[in-house]
């Protein structure tokens, strides 16, 4: 089955208090933008769509400096979730595969995970990725029976006992391209914002029959980055798993909270990082090296000297 990604990239971020578009904004030196990218490409898609609105001009050069192959459509009116999606349908019309909707503001949706979505693809015509969160907050909640998820409940829409339910939208969605866009078009702004809510398309389509699903993962996986102090967050976690990942690997960090690595570090096995080291942009480190406390690198090769 051929698969086509959207990513939702055209959102001012107004909590960031910049003029600098959301998914602009970097992490471990790379805009959220292109970690989501780098997450999609890992499942080789058919498309790779992005939709732009404020700032399109550099979300569309960041996206095509990234991807050159990426294609990229714009939403000149931010009208909701929903009509985000619905500019894309002139570029997959007649594609027949999956359409899969991810977030630019969204970095750390695993390829695992896609991997879940396209395998519940199999028992459901729609699935949407939840999450147990430790507090609800204003996320839109999964109403379920059993495994089958009967509707998405937005916050502001929600009742008393609907605010109770601790499984929460991601926002992402998987089901067939064109099945979302007929689903789109029945989509009203009959609810508190006056927008068209991607969520709705989770009702219309039990209402005519149709089958909806659930893939849950971490809450971490799940982070949004709507503010400074969730950017903060967000480097704390890239930074913490990248860590990690070098450690399970081979790789001896002697102090590892004081290492930093960019997005595309690369470091062999029984290398040797001491303390206080930042990593920019283009470094790989190869197997064997040492590098010494208080370096910078930036677009280097390391060798283990001989």
């Amino acid at each position: 089955m051929q698969t086509a990604i959207v990513i939702l990239a055209a959102g001012k971020g107004t909590r960031m208090k910049s003029e600098m578009p959301k998914v602009l904004h970097e992490v471990a030196g790379a805009p959220l933008l292109v970690h989501c990218m780098k997450k999609a490409q890992t499942i080789d898609p058919e498309h790779l769509i992005i939709v732009a609105g404020h700032g399109s001009e550099d979300v569309t050069k960041t996206a095509r400096t990234y991807a050159p192959d990426s294609q990229i459509v714009t939403q000149s009116a931010q009208l909701g979730t929903a009509h985000a999606v619905a500019q894309s349908r002139e570029i997959l019309s007649g594609f027949e595969g999956d359409l899969i909707i991810l977030y630019g503001d969204t970095p750390f949706i695993r390829p695992e995970t896609l991997g879940k979505l396209a395998q519940a693809r199999q028992k459901s015509d729609l699935v949407v990725l939840g999450f147990q969160a430790n507090d609800p907050g204003r996320y839109g909640r999964l109403v379920t029976s059993g495994t089958d998820l009967l509707e998405i409940v937005e916050y502001k829409e929600a009742n008393a006992a609907q605010k109770d339910i601790k499984l929460c939208n991601s926002g992402v969605l998987a089901g067939p391209a064109q099945l979302i866009f007929q689903l789109i078009e029945q989509v009203e702004t009959s609810n508190n914002a006056g927008e068209l809510y991607l969520t709705d398309c989770i009702a219309l389509a039990r209402a005519a029959g149709k089958s909806a699903g659930v893939v849950t993962c971490p809450e971490a996986e799940t982070l949004g980055v709507n503010s400074r102090r969730d950017l903060a967050q967000a480097e704390q976690v890239f930074q913490n798993n990248a860590r990690a990942a070098l450690m399970d690997t081979g790789v001896s960090l002697l102090a590892p909270e004081t290492v930093f690595l960019s997005f595309d570090t690369v470091i062999g096995r029984d290398a040797l990082i001491e303390q206080n080291v930042v990593f920019g942009a283009g470094v790989t480190v190869e197997t064997g090296a040492k590098i010494r406390a208080f370096s910078h690198l930036e677009a280097a090769m390391c060798r283990e000297r001989r």
